[in-house]
């Protein structure tokens, strides 16, 4: 083993620090039954977490022990992730373990398994070889998703020895080398190597939004699109948002299906964000490569509230003629760029005026209160973010009525004036009826007075 590791803390308790000497290309923390290793790309699966690449004498904290691999991505040089902030029963170093697969055709991704070991190549027994061990032969190599095993005959002569038996992986381990497994010690031929048959270094898929902005007011839905090559197999598309380990969309495709829609709905301002996607081939362990990234930003759009400041001698609700005052809107939250609109509602029309938002306030005002002032005034909150135009609801609207100088006439006065008109005409309305009805009823008595006087 080239190099060395030394494990930080007192007494091989908890761990304070890895330090990795020049010549290490990977550390592995023995946790437990549990194993943490450096290799990239990979995520968490059961007991097995795989947390960066390391580069040659790295320091890693165990304060740096608190993050979770971003799906599916390479990781940057020294970075540790979550899963090894626990105590540490033993530090092991190792050197880069060699794994080929060996074919006439001197392709990549499919043929015999090899190993190095002892300074030479040797060969896999393939009992027990399944897809699982396939896989991770696959992963290790990047060669994709195990496609198919092979074994013996299919894959041609072999002169080296036979290194291992009874290979055991989980299908989640990182190489080869971490699975369980036993020495042949002559038990398998090469009649009996294994082999594998991978898919290829799997294509990134492709994610887009069908919609030209990227911004979005709480309660919308945002529609993305994840694409990925023709496959033979049904796949699973997952919708991930940065730093969040579980997908928030899944979607299957099925076989000859390159693209799904992954729909977030009802949009808060907790799915504000970075956005990729990456797939599954149904009946293969891990993943693809994630997609590129989309960031989507929410905003909460309320509706403001309004009052107004004048004279504090004169009641609510009303400003005396000529004098100053002010309307404030205000909303929370509030954005760059927002401007408030107040409406003014009066019988002669509709007046606006716009503001530029300072913060979360915006105050209108006027000079000289005017008759042409009266009426009930609204405001709203605008703002442009993101090539979209968001509008709040328009607030309660605000009462106000001006006051001008007293008038000759009291309004009770000019009230009790009106109702003595109001009576004295109607009391010589009733009179005149009255008069003409007596004239009427008068002249039949008449009549009869002067008959019986001629008689």
């Amino acid at each position: 083993m080239a190099g060395s590791v030394r494990a930080g803390g007192e007494g091989g308790g908890s761990e304070s620090h890895v330090q990795v000497r020049t010549g290490l290309a990977h550390i592995h923390l023995l946790i437990g039954a549990r194993a943490c290793l450096a290799p990239p790309r990979d995520r968490f699966h059961g007991t097995l977490r795989v947390l960066a690449h390391v580069t040659p004498s790295a320091v890693l904290s165990s304060s740096s022990l608190v993050r979770s691999p971003n799906h599916g991505n390479g990781y940057a040089a020294g970075r540790l992730f979550s899963g090894c902030n626990v105590a540490v029963q033993g530090v092991q170093g190792f050197d880069e373990v060699h794994v080929r697969l060996g074919n006439a055709e001197g392709a990549r991704c499919w043929g015999r398994v090899e190993v190095y070991q002892r300074l030479q190549w040797g060969t896999v027994c393939s009992r027990d070889w399944d897809l699982r061990d396939a896989a991770v032969v696959c992963r290790e190599l990047d060669c994709g998703f195990a496609f198919a095993t092979r074994s013996g005959a299919q894959l041609g002569r072999f002169s080296g020895e036979v290194w291992w038996r009874n290979v055991k992986c989980s299908g989640d381990e990182f190489t080869l080398d971490l699975c369980e497994r036993s020495p042949n010690d002559g038990v398998c031929s090469h009649n009996e190597d294994a082999g594998v048959e991978c898919t290829g270094k799997l294509p990134v898929p492709t994610l887009s939004m069908q919609t030209t902005f990227s911004s979005y007011s709480a309660g919308e839905a945002v529609l993305f699109t994840c694409a990925a090559p023709y496959w033979r197999h049904p796949i699973d598309f997952h919708l991930y948002k940065s730093g969040v380990d579980t997908p928030l969309v899944t979607q299957r495709a099925e076989p000859r299906q390159t693209r799904v829609e992954l729909t977030l709905s009802e949009l808060d301002t907790s799915h504000q964000g970075s956005y990729s996607c990456l797939y599954r081939v149904q009946g293969n362990p891990g993943n693809s490569p994630s997609s590129n990234n989309i960031n989507i930003t929410v905003l909460e759009i309320h509706t403001p509230q309004i009052w107004y400041n004048a004279s504090p001698v004169v009641q609510p609700g009303w400003v005396s003629l000529g004098q100053s005052f002010n309307v404030t809107c205000s909303t929370q939250p509030h954005y760059p760029g927002g401007t408030f609109q107040l409406r003014l509602i009066r019988p002669s029309g509709t007046v606006r005026h716009s503001l530029p938002a300072h913060g979360a306030l915006g105050t209108f005002s006027f000079a000289s209160a005017q008759a042409s002032s009266e009426g009930y005034y609204c405001c709203l909150y605008r703002v442009q973010f993101g090539g979209r135009t968001f509008v709040s609801r328009e607030s309660q609207p605000l009462a106000i009525s001006v006051r001008g100088a007293e008038p000759l006439l009291s309004p009770v006065v000019i009230s009790l004036l009106v109702s003595g008109l109001t009576f004295v005409i109607a009391t010589c309305g009733i009179l005149l009826v009255a008069r003409a009805y007596c004239r009427r009823a008068k002249k039949p008595r008449e009549l009869e007075r002067e008959t019986r006087t001629c008689e």
